[in-house]
């Protein structure tokens, strides 16, 4: 599995970046969120989280600025039945993602819907599903009242995304936080990995 990509763009397109990694080229699809935060042009340097979605006709890889975006991807193509890559590409690329995470607390399948790709019944299947099923809504409404840090929040959704249950996740980050209050999201998902697989 491809986790992350650190290289230089040689070819540059708002769904699709083309980054040399010592000699190889990787094709990654990105959703237009990624390519506007990154300023993706030819030449530069970039980082990217990633995810190789395979399929028995090809392996494509997706790429993302912020492991924010790649969250939210994972969450809708695993956790949301109809919901393949082209379509969790296009709500990143119609909303940000704070914006789609409030669209999700707040029920509003009508702004969901506005999304190109997106109908009335999978904005409401999305809205429904990551609500019942992962308890997304609820980390993501701790968060916007302070009951929980930001980073908190994001380590519980990156091992939500990870397939883990929601109280679970939020145990094992308790333990995490209870020795490192202020650590940050990345080492906060790696403390509470161990502590889940210990």
């Amino acid at each position: 599995m491809i986790a992350r990509l650190r290289g230089k763009v040689i070819e540059a397109y708002p769904n699709r970046l083309v980054v040399d990694v010592q000699g190889v080229g990787y094709e990654v699809i990105v959703p237009i969120s990624t390519f506007d935060r990154l300023h993706a042009a030819e030449g530069l340097e970039v980082d990217l989280r990633t995810h190789l979605h395979i399929r028995e006709t090809a392996h494509t890889l997706y790429g993302f600025a912020t492991e924010e975006e790649r969250d939210v991807f994972l969450m809708l193509i695993d956790r949301v039945s109809g919901i393949g890559p082209a379509i969790a590409m296009a709500v990143l690329s119609g909303m940000p993602v704070s914006r789609f995470k409030s669209c999700v607390v707040a029920g509003n399948t009508a702004e969901l819907s506005r999304i190109k790709g997106l109908g009335k019944k999978t904005a409401e299947r999305i809205v429904l599903e990551l609500k019942d099923k992962v308890g997304v809504a609820d980390t993501w409404q701790d968060a916007a009242a302070g009951a929980v840090s930001e980073a908190a929040a994001d380590a519980e959704l990156a091992l939500l995304a990870l397939g883990y249950k929601q109280v679970d996740a939020r145990k094992a980050l308790r333990v995490v936080l209870e020795n490192e209050p202020a650590a940050p999201v990345e080492a906060m998902v790696r403390g509470a990995l161990r502590v889940l697989q210990g």
